[in-house]
């Protein structure tokens, strides 16, 4: 069988850097790693219609800095600044540490895998033909300039009279192995009546420093 890599693993300190950035010894490392897992949890599921692609944190002594990219950041930012201070009251109450929040706008986000797993999810949970719902992604991707694109999407696709399978779409070229190929990667789970489909998405968007 062949062996499968994590796109954005393979790729760390080359061409990509660390979405958690802080030092500590080695009795509060798995504390902190928990906290990094919880705040990230609960970023998520507040801003779970805002188009989250990812949330950075960098540590100093007792402050946080949390970037948040967002393709909706008027959602986050909230009338007035309001939802970007009540989302820094609840992170100071989980933390005990000063927490100060950016919020970086995402310009296209046809071409962020995880924006693109999550526009899928939501389609098929709307109960719509994933056929044409992976395609139209696919199509998307293509056209904001994508040099290459693949979705595979796992589970019970069709209903609860067939049989688990496994569909691949895609369009262009993915070299994984190629170390300075900038490919963003991102893989979810879509609950549904029949059961969990998995879903990846590879979007290769050329090479760095090209």
């Amino acid at each position: 069988m062949g062996q499968k890599v994590n796109p954005y693993g393979f790729r760390l300190g080359i061409t990509q850097d660390w979405k958690s950035k802080w030092f500590a010894p080695k009795e509060n490392y798995a504390e902190i790693m928990l906290e990094d897992h919880k705040i990230r949890k609960y970023i998520s599921n507040q801003l779970a219609s805002a188009g989250l692609k990812e949330v950075e944190i960098n540590r100093a002594v007792n402050e946080l800095t949390i970037t948040l990219r967002v393709s909706r950041p008027g959602m986050v930012i909230g009338r007035k600044g309001t939802g970007i201070q009540q989302i820094e009251h609840d992170l100071h109450e989980m933390t005990k540490s000063k927490v100060k929040l950016n919020v970086e706008e995402v310009k296209v986000p046809e071409l962020e895998a995880t924006l693109v797993a999550d526009y899928i999810s939501h389609q098929m949970k709307r109960r719509l033909p994933y056929r044409r719902v992976v395609k139209t992604a696919v199509r998307s991707a293509m056209d904001k300039g994508a040099k290459g694109i693949k979705i595979r999407v796992s589970g019970v696709l069709s209903g609860g009279n067939t049989i688990a399978r496994t569909e691949v779409y895609g369009e262009g070229s993915i070299p994984t192995q190629t170390l300075r190929a900038n490919i963003d990667y991102a893989q979810l789970d879509c609950d549904r009546l029949f059961g969990i489909i998995g879903i990846k998405v590879w979007i290769y968007k050329g090479e760095m420093g090209a």
